[in-house]
């Protein structure tokens, strides 16, 4: 029941964003290289967005996902923890929750993520994102950083910093889970 409600805000938010920047189905599906039918099934709350996928169309729609889960936050310099959204992606388990105050106009969008053991999330290459960067500070566990040049293996208390557009890779190929914050900067360089 829960998971159906999400669903349906979600597709209703990207219907609501594609309408917003006067985008086709067609025009938002090149411009974030995911199929127009399943655009128009994510619309109508047919299927539940990958994090890969859901982020390959909030960066065709100039958004983070933070920005995108932020659709009626009031503009508050403090946001507590248990008003913090929180999203879980249906193929990974991974869980996502935004720390950052929305819209209070910064660029730079904070995320915490709980990434399971084994779980892989690939992120391809996007103009949209070109320029944007990102800060990946492992708190516990094992995480392999995987970009266009090369692989990094973190262990607690590393950061890796890294431009987003490029594509990269999320995997943990530990046995424990894998808790991490993302400092995402969303100004194009």
């Amino acid at each position: 029941m829960e998971n159906d409600i999400l669903e349906k805000s979600i597709g209703a938010r990207v219907r609501t964003l594609r309408a917003e920047n006067d985008m086709t189905l067609d025009q938002l599906s090149i411009a974030s290289g995911v199929s127009r039918a399943m655009i128009s099934r994510i619309e109508r709350g047919e299927a539940s967005p990958t994090a890969s996928l859901l982020a390959r169309i909030c960066a065709a729609l100039g958004l983070s996902l933070s920005g995108f889960f932020a659709e009626d936050e009031t503009v508050t310099p403090i946001v507590r923890k248990a008003e913090q959204k929180i999203w879980q992606d249906p193929e990974t388990g991974y869980v996502r929750r935004a720390i950052s105050p929305p819209r209070v106009g910064s660029d730079v969008d904070i995320v915490e993520v709980e990434f399971p053991a084994g779980a892989k999330v690939s992120f391809p290459p996007h103009s949209a994102s070109h320029g944007m960067t990102q800060h990946v500070w492992l708190l516990q566990g094992t995480l392999e950083m995987t970009t266009q040049q090369d692989v990094y293996l973190l262990s607690p208390g590393d950061c890796l910093f890294m431009p987003v557009g490029e594509g990269h890779v999320f995997h943990n190929p530990g046995e424990q889970p894998a808790h991490y914050c993302v400092v995402l900067d969303r100004r194009t360089r």
